[in-house]
């Protein structure tokens, strides 16, 4: 066995050591493999024979290549368009009937940060068709996934883990990612921060980023550098804590300042914060506060005046922010000096927070209702820590970036990513009440050159009317989240501003994000020379999984296992997945399985290269004739029929409603003004059959609407349409 030195295993963490056969015969896959990486693979595979497997004309590392070229290295070299799959079987199957552990050597390739796997889909079918026993192993550089709050990571620090052996006639493409996919979830639970309170992770970035990072708010351009953000949460946060002795605290503020403030003084203050969705109607709005056991809320006089059609609380429970600050300079400037000397540690100290957090509660969000009554999700600390980690990971973001924050803090992607991961990571942060008013987030947008937009395509929509180009030069990525990105309304940004939009997904449950596109990277020189690159962006895709998230796809009725490229209920495991919903065991029951994987409801399937494709959620469908019928499917080839593909408010929207002759029936609503519905559902249906949409796909009635509902989050509001089309048959 050729080795070029001993090896330390200092920095590394091995994981299913028990999984290495004693003898070999079999192909190790892993995901990515540098020299030192191999080095520390064959201490465990001692006094077994190593075959390397490499392309031809494949890119390595310089210490890599000068391995290879030593007399006592025994290599399979295959053709690099990897056509040849006869010889390459051959050539293989004669090294395993001689007991040989055979190595894949991935070549370097261009990605961006924190891949799967640096070898691409195509390529990894190939190696599979080797007809051998396959060990898929997981390889995850520390370094890719460190927080800036953190100490640097050596860059040898890895973690292995090794899956069960596959056997080799049975091995696919799809059994493989699964394997693997599942193995980085294993992984990632390494990861040091998952231990973290997310309060003393807070506190760290605050302190760290205290002077080169701020918050401002871009209703009235107050600046507030985050060293002092920390110091007035940490005045306030005694105040809350007087003032209840409940676990949580309700907050009833939109993106700004003060709601960036006062979550803050709610977790320092030890307990539990939870932002009231106050666009929702009555009844969710008192489903929540009653769920969660609410009796003090934080909110601002203006804010009271503004929503008088909310269902306040008595003005006792309410604590006024613009009231009560004022009265705390003195402690705020105490605060601030004790918060610039003292170490984060002794801080926290200080004010009782621990570092570890763990499984406990951090926060409480309520599902937005699209398709039934709110649930209270509890999201603990390691399941925000976690996902923190994942969103920093993959967009490589730096203290010189800049995000926008105008989704509602009640909304996951408002509270996770325009909340915690600023804040945390080094980002400033600059907010505005409302994603709808485009023209003055536009105004933001220049003014303080933000790198990173979180909007949903229905706030997109606003850009396209009366923005100038140049107000959004300075953006770097515009990602889209809660509901599906009309390739419409994609076109029609970049053709605009000269920007891509990269769609991601993601729900309240993940903490939110699970899946991101992000831009491809710069290829590697000559790829027909082995410097290859992966590519990150597939339009129609929501993009590759957050690192360490695992996926599983059943089939959506009988929850029967099928391959991850086929279509299906899409089922969730990983860190940030959450542990379940408030004070409701039958509801968690129905979304989780005995193995601690999560049902998202969403129905889709992934592609050779690890792509995620959401084909429709599952409440979305309508059973027609024992036919599952997707209603957005449905709703984009009436766009077309309809001539609405470059409309930039949504028109139309499809539900089901029961049929006694067909289990479900699809009713069609539509804003648009025109003649009797009758004749133009009549002339719809034939223009659909010309296309070849089956009968059973056509709506079978049009209703008229004023507007089509929306939620505050941008999303369909399928109760209401479906309330709507119920009363109106």
């Amino acid at each position: 066995m050729p080795t070029d030195k001993p090896v330390s295993l200092k920095n590394l963490t091995l994981l299913g050591k028990e999984n290495i056969p004693a003898k070999g015969g079999y192909l190790i896959l892993p995901s990515r493999l540098s020299y030192l990486d191999l080095m520390r693979l064959e201490t465990f595979l001692e006094g077994q024979r190593i075959v390397y497997l490499l392309e031809h004309g494949a890119a390595f590392s310089p210490p890599l290549k000068s391995h290879l070229e030593q007399e006592s290295v025994h290599a399979l070299v295959i053709a690099p368009d990897l056509t040849d799959a006869h010889s390459y079987r051959k050539a293989v199957a004669e090294e395993i009937d001689q007991g040989a552990v055979i190595i894949y050597l991935p070549a370097d390739a261009a990605t961006t940060y924190a891949p799967l796997t640096t070898i691409p889909g195509a390529k990894l079918e190939f190696l599979l068709k080797a007809g051998c026993p396959v060990l898929p192993l997981c390889v995850q550089r520390n370094a890719d996934l460190a927080l800036d709050i953190e100490s640097r990571y050596d860059e040898s620090s890895v973690v292995f883990a090794v899956g069960s052996l596959l056997p080799g006639e049975d091995v696919t493409l799809p059994a493989y990612q699964e394997a693997l996919f599942l193995l980085a979830q294993e992984a990632f639970n390494e990861h040091p921060a998952l231990k973290l309170n997310l309060v003393y992770a807070l506190i760290q970035g605050l302190k760290r980023h205290g002077t080169s990072n701020k918050v401002v708010d871009g209703k009235d351009d107050k600046e507030l550098s985050y060293d002092k953000v920390l110091a007035v949460a940490i005045a306030l946060s005694k105040v809350i804590k007087e003032e209840t002795n409940k676990k949580r605290v309700g907050i009833i503020l939109p993106p700004g300042i003060g709601g960036l403030i006062s979550n803050l003084a709610v977790l320092l203050a030890g307990k539990i914060p939870v932002n009231i969705n106050f666009t929702a109607g009555r009844t969710s709005v008192e489903y929540a506060i009653k769920a969660a056991e609410l009796d003090r809320f934080i909110t601002a006089d203006i804010f009271v005046r503004k929503m008088q059609s909310f269902p306040w609380p008595p003005m006792k429970q309410l604590v006024l922010i613009e009231r009560i600050l004022p009265k705390l300079k003195t402690k705020i400037g105490l605060w601030l000096a004790l918060s610039k000397i003292l170490p984060a540690s002794i801080l926290a100290s200080i004010l009782g927070v621990s570092k570890k957090g763990g499984d406990s509660e951090a926060i409480l969000l309520f599902t937005s209702g699209s398709s039934g009554n709110p649930k209270g999700v509890a999201l603990t600390h390691r399941n925000v820590m976690a996902n923190v980690v994942q969103f920093s990971s993959r967009l490589g973001m730096n203290s010189s970036d800049s995000i926008l924050g105008s989704l509602p803090l009640f909304h996951s992607f408002g509270c996770t990513v325009t909340l915690w991961f600023p804040i945390i990571s080094g980002l400033n942060l600059i907010t505005y009440p409302s994603p709808l008013e485009t023209k003055k987030l536009a105004e933001l947008i220049e003014k303080h050159r933000v790198s990173l937009m979180i909007s949903t395509p229905t706030f997109l929509r606003g850009y396209l009317r009366g923005v100038n180009r140049e107000s959004l030069t300075s953006l770097k990525m515009v990602v889209t989240g809660a509901e599906k990105l009309p390739p419409t309304v994609a076109n029609a940004f970049e053709q605009r501003f000269g920007i891509k939009v990269f769609e991601g997904y993601g729900l309240t449950e993940t903490s939110p994000v699970s899946n991101v596109n992000l831009p491809d990277p710069v290829p590697l020189g000559d790829e027909a020379g082995g410097n290859a690159w992966l590519p990150c962006h597939r339009p129609g895709s929501v993009g590759h999984m957050m690192p360490g998230l695992a996926i599983r796809i059943t089939h959506p009725e009988t929850n029967e296992a099928l391959s991850i490229h086929s279509s299906g209920m899409i089922w969730f495991k990983g860190a940030n997945v959450f542990d379940g919903y408030l004070s409701d065991p039958k509801r968690t029951a129905e979304v989780f399985d005995e193995d601690g994987w999560f049902r998202t409801g969403d129905i889709g399937r992934v592609d050779m290269d690890g792509f995620l494709y959401i084909e429709g959620r599952l409440s979305r469908f309508s059973k027609i004739g024992g036919e599952m019928v997707p209603h957005e499917t449905v709703e984009d080839a009436l766009m077309k029929a309809m001539g609405l593909e470059n409309e930039s408010a949504r028109k139309i929207a499809v539900v089901g409603v029961p049929d006694p002759e067909k289990g479900e029936a699809l009713i069609l609503l539509t804003s648009i003004p025109g003649g009797p519905e009758h004749q133009e559902i009549l002339d719809l249906r034939y223009r659909l059959l010309e296309k070849g949409m089956p009968p059973l796909w056509i709506p079978k009635k049009m209703i008229r609407v004023s507007d089509i509902p929306i939620l505050s989050s941008g999303k369909l509001d399928v109760q209401n349409c479906e309330k709507i089309a119920k009363e109106k048959l």
